[in-house]
């Protein structure tokens, strides 16, 4: 009988970061094999000294590719890519950045094969990608350019129990994102939270819109956005069939996306979201990118050069990261592979 559980790749991150460690952590705790097969990709010797800084019980099994994994128990199978020669824990190191990115190029390529169910990737750093020739600003832009999707089409969504956070910009400046909100990218955004709510197995989505400004904007006392982009976006959206309330305080829709009153929130700007999920849940807080043709999890941390090679980091979000792809790899694979 063939094996439910989905095919995971799991990519170590930056090698002189805590990527490795989390990882192998991750797996020592045990409950990923409930819900998975893992396959890492990475180097094997740094996941070895991982394993012994870590104190793990895991046995290092090296895997010539995705059909050679078993998913046992105990067992971390490495598709050995031997990339990291010479990095050292806790430095920027061009080296390490091209190891973080050659991880990523084998798993898409596994998943244009369709040879896996979903991706996990662990953090990398984007001075060293930068310093390795790598033009990526970080993972979404790097996968949707290796799977051949336009980066427009990506959303990074958080997730942490009934909250989902989908972002309308993310990696600018407060002024720039602010910059680049009119109608057409709300409607855009509020269309595509929508479609990828629906992707993820939610038939019939409620979807919220975060103000903007304090209170709304209290009818343009604190702020025209509200008046003049926000509200005129919502009712254009309505109008084509979505779902939506808002625009919302962002004080309170987060809060209430949590109660579910609504299924989904579309956050305007980087820190508006994160701040919410991560003072709830930090180490719980999920990053998923979704419009891929799999799922993509991760924890929603960097590399933290400043513990790496210390064996102290957490890794909750690691645990929690695997749990999510396991639960949306289905989904996201029915739609896609049809």
């Amino acid at each position: 009988m063939a094996d439910p559980r989905p095919l995971i790749a799991i990519t170590m991150g930056d090698p002189a970061g805590i990527g490795p460690e989390i990882l192998v952590k991750a797996l020592d705790e045990g409950s990923a094999f409930e819900r998975l097969r893992p396959l890492t990709v990475g180097d094997a010797s740094v996941l070895e000294l991982a394993v012994r800084g870590c104190g793990a019980g895991l046995e290092i099994r090296r895997v010539g590719g995705p059909e050679e994994v078993t998913g046992e128990p105990g067992r971390l199978e490495v598709l050995d890519l031997a990339n990291a020669a010479g990095v050292r824990p806790g430095r920027l190191d061009p080296r390490a950045g091209r190891a973080a990115v050659e991880c990523v190029q084998t798993v898409c390529e596994l998943a244009r094969r369709d040879a896996i169910d979903g991706i996990v990737t662990c953090p990398l750093n984007k001075e060293a990608i930068r310093a390795a020739g790598f033009p990526f600003p970080g993972h979404t832009e790097m996968l949707a350019d290796l799977l051949g999707v336009p980066r427009a089409s990506v959303f990074t969504a958080f997730i942490l129990d009934r909250l989902r956070i989908f972002f309308l910009t993310r990696h600018h400046s407060l002024r720039e994102a602010i910059e680049r909100i009119d109608t057409e990218l709300v409607v855009a955004g509020l269309r595509r939270v929508d479609e990828l709510s629906r992707q993820i197995g939610i038939a019939a989505p409620r979807i919220a819109l975060a103000a903007l400004n304090p209170h709304a904007g209290e009818n343009g006392l604190l702020g025209a956005e509200e008046k003049v982009v926000l509200a005129p976006a919502v009712a254009e959206a309505r109008r084509q069939g979505v779902d939506v309330s808002g625009p919302v305080p962002a004080d309170a829709v987060f809060f209430q996306c949590r109660e579910g009153r609504y299924d989904a929130v579309l956050s305007l700007y980087h820190d508006q979201g994160h701040i919410a999920a991560k003072t709830v849940d930090f180490f719980g807080t999920v990053s998923v990118t979704l419009g891929l043709p799999l799922i993509r999890a991760s924890v929603d941390h960097g590399t933290a050069f400043d513990i790496a090679g210390k064996w102290v980091a957490d890794a909750r979000g690691q645990v929690a990261a695997l749990r999510v792809a396991a639960e949306l790899a289905p989904f996201v694979l029915a739609r896609s592979r049809v």
